[in-house]
């Protein structure tokens, strides 16, 4: 699976569900790789900023799994993605993307 790093400098972010820890189906905490540090995920807006003739093209909701903790992050605060990467994934006939951030960093309004 290749990790390709994300710009996303041309769309705001705003956080539509706050962050909470990852877990399995079952309940158990997903941890990072190799260590007992919990996962995060969090879910944002991504629309893209106007363009000089004010055209904002349409937005996307993204689940993005975040490997330290986000700190205190509410519902509708804007925010940027600290070293985000997306992976494609393939299994059982289904496909996507995995996105992944190191953290999320508050954007002053």
């Amino acid at each position: 699976m290749r990790i390709i790093p994300v710009n996303l400098a041309g769309f705001k972010l705003r956080v539509v569900e706050e962050p909470s820890i990852k877990a399995d189906q079952d309940g158990k905490v997903i941890t990072a790789y190799g260590t007992s540090d919990p996962l995060y995920t969090v879910a944002v807006f991504a629309k893209p900023l106007a363009t000089e003739d004010g055209y904002r093209g349409k937005g996307e909701e993204l689940r993005i799994t975040l490997s330290a903790d986000p700190g205190q992050v509410e519902e509708g605060d804007l925010v940027e993605l600290v070293g985000a990467t997306v992976s494609h994934w393939e299994r059982d006939g289904r496909s996507g993307l995995t996105w992944k951030a190191q953290g999320l960093k508050p954007v002053m309004r």
